[in-house]
């Protein structure tokens, strides 16, 4: 049975549902133009996320790679938001109509919590295929989570071939398959070619020749988001480093680690990592809320969500018509989901206040991508970039976006300090089993009072 929370009654009560891109950037906007009204009760503003914090994506792939400490690509939302009440907790049904969520916390029964205004901003989660073997074998790259997983996974595929003499093991511990030709995908490869090429430096055994790394991607092309040249230039330089791009190639199978691809390919590997594609996060279908073909929640030029009054969205998990380009739509980048988190924010300002909203118009800027340490492309303002110059507008693009002071310092520092020290490459994948040797010495002392029971129960010769 739903507790229902204590509220204050009287001031409007703004539902976030979401804490990432949009989430936190919505509340940071409603703290800056309501600070008098939050201050004095008069507005309540409650964030419900399943993470107290917000995740900066696009260092995701650095984080991985050990450029970036995973801390640093995280904001702690009750740090930034104090005057808003964050809620570490899921929502698992919506009642618009009547203007109530429900809401699971980490511990306890479900609460049923009344809101006047909802923002819909749970954001994506991978779209995963009905392929065999899928979902026991693969990752993403979505979660700083998964970042901290992948790194230690990678790493101790190494030391498995490092520490091993079956040819065939080596083999499938040493070949990484990753599907995905768009941004998540492609800067993922490159980081983590990147990081195992310095990793063999300090192996007997294992050396870059022996590095097998796969890019499959369905389309003829990729890297879409900087254009057709930068793309093949892209799949090129990819290609000179030893890895095979293969292009208009589907993943068909993955059962018990062997990959079976659509130009015939078949082989075992040992690391899988999804990145073709997301989908609206499930919350959006559970909430009864109007969604398109896609299952995104249908949204206008003004951040509204179709057919409802005082509900807006904006994101990934929201189709907003992009007013720069006719019958399009605005892509799921953060590019994208910063600025409409602003607007969203004043838009909702603008209600509260009988104002008129104003409608979100943003033409693409365009994009930065990294292909690992002193590489990348870019195509910004209609200029192609690629290269250590892309690299460096990659750095300095991100390094001035990630939010907070605090972030960019830290985040400064790392690259600093790479500047002079050597990288990182220590697998740490016992911190996902940290009672296994607890669990074993409890064992060993177990074993030596069995043995002896056993033989106090044995009968004399």
């Amino acid at each position: 049975m739903a507790r229902i929370a204590q509220e204050s009654p009287g001031a409007p009560h703004i539902l976030i549902v979401g804490g990432g891109y949009v989430g936190m950037y919505t509340a940071l906007r409603l703290q800056k133009k309501l600070r008098r009204e939050l201050r004095r009760g008069e507005v309540r503003v409650t964030i419900v996320d399943p993470n107290s914090y917000m995740t900066y994506q696009p260092f995701l792939p650095e984080a991985a790679a050990g450029n970036i400490s995973p801390r640093h690509v995280v904001v702690p939302l009750r740090r930034v938001l104090p005057k808003c009440t964050v809620r570490k907790a899921r929502v698992t049904e919506l009642n618009h109509d009547e203007g109530w969520a429900i809401v699971q916390p980490l511990a306890g029964p479900p609460e049923r919590i009344s809101y006047d205004y909802l923002v819909m901003a749970a954001g994506a989660v991978p779209r995963l295929l009905p392929i065999p073997g899928l979902a026991e074998h693969g990752i993403s790259l979505k979660t700083v989570g998964e970042a901290i997983h992948l790194r230690n996974h990678v790493l101790e595929q190494l030391e498995i071939a490092e520490s091993t003499d079956d040819a065939e093991l080596r083999r499938k511990a040493l070949t990484f398959v990753f599907v995905g030709g768009g941004f998540a995908g492609v800067e993922a490869v490159a980081e983590l070619e990147d990081m195992t090429r310095d990793a063999t430096k300090y192996m007997r055994k294992v050396t870059p020749q022996d590095l097998r790394f796969i890019l499959v991607e369905a389309a003829g092309r990729i890297l879409p988001e900087v254009g057709p040249d930068m793309g093949k230039w892209t799949a090129e330089q990819l290609r000179g480093r030893g890895i095979d791009v293969k292009m208009n190639t589907l993943l068909e199978s993955a059962v018990d680690g062997r990959i079976e691809l659509s130009d015939g390919s078949s082989f075992q590997a040992g690391t899988l990592v999804w990145n073709a594609g997301v989908k609206a996060a499930p919350v959006v279908r559970r909430g009864g809320l109007p969604v398109d073909e896609k299952g995104r929640v249908k949204g206008t030029e003004y951040l509204t969500i179709e057919g409802l009054v005082r509900a807006f969205t904006a994101g990934d998990n929201a189709a907003i018509p992009d007013l720069t380009q006719e019958g399009m739509y605005c892509p799921p980048n953060a590019q994208h989901a910063v600025r409409q988190a602003k607007l969203l924010g004043d838009n909702i300002v603008r209600s509260l206040r009988g104002k008129t909203l104003k409608p979100y118009v943003h033409s693409n800027v365009g994009a930065v991508a990294g292909l690992g340490l002193h590489k990348g492309v870019a195509q910004t303002y209609g200029f192609k970039v690629k290269g250590w110059p892309a690299w460096f507008m990659h750095r300095t693009y991100h390094g001035a976006k990630v939010p907070t002071f605090n972030r960019k310092l830290r985040v400064v520092a790392d690259w600093t300090l790479a500047l002079f020290l050597k990288r990182e490459t220590v697998s740490l994948a016992t911190i996902e089993q940290p009672r296994a040797d607890f669990q074993l010495a409890a064992l060993d002392d177990v074993r030596p009072k069995e043995r002896a029971a056993d033989q106090a129960r044995e009968p004399a010769a």
